[in-house]
């Protein structure tokens, strides 16, 4: 019954920035940790940025320094502040919302770069 809602994606230049942000349907849930992971055709998917109940945050050594994930002041929808982007950033990103039990994955959102 619950499912991410993701937006911010699409396509732009190289250097240039896109602000992806995530919230669940429905949040009768804690919510332990959310964060963005992405997947590029072939790969394996990967995590690119997140932040835990403690607040402790966790970011890819290929997006420090360029993406910064947030969160609201309810906490309840994380964003991505993605910053001098790259072609090689270019993939379907995910968002991941862990709850005590059980984790939830949006549809993914496509983020293209080119060069």
């Amino acid at each position: 019954q619950v499912q991410l809602v993701e937006s911010g994606g699409g396509w732009v230049q190289a250097g240039g920035s896109l602000r992806l942000s995530c919230a669940p349907s429905i949040t009768n849930f804690a919510i332990y940790a959310m964060g963005w992971y992405r997947q590029v055709h072939g790969q394996q998917r990967e995590l690119v940025a997140r932040i835990s109940i403690d607040k402790s945050i966790d970011y890819a050594d290929s997006v420090k320094g360029r993406f910064t994930i947030s969160q609201n002041s309810a906490r309840n929808r994380v964003n991505l502040q993605m910053n001098s982007l790259k072609p090689e950033d270019t993939a379907v990103y995910y968002c991941n919302i862990r709850s005590r039990i059980r984790e939830y994955w949006g549809q993914g959102t496509q983020v293209t770069v080119s060069s």
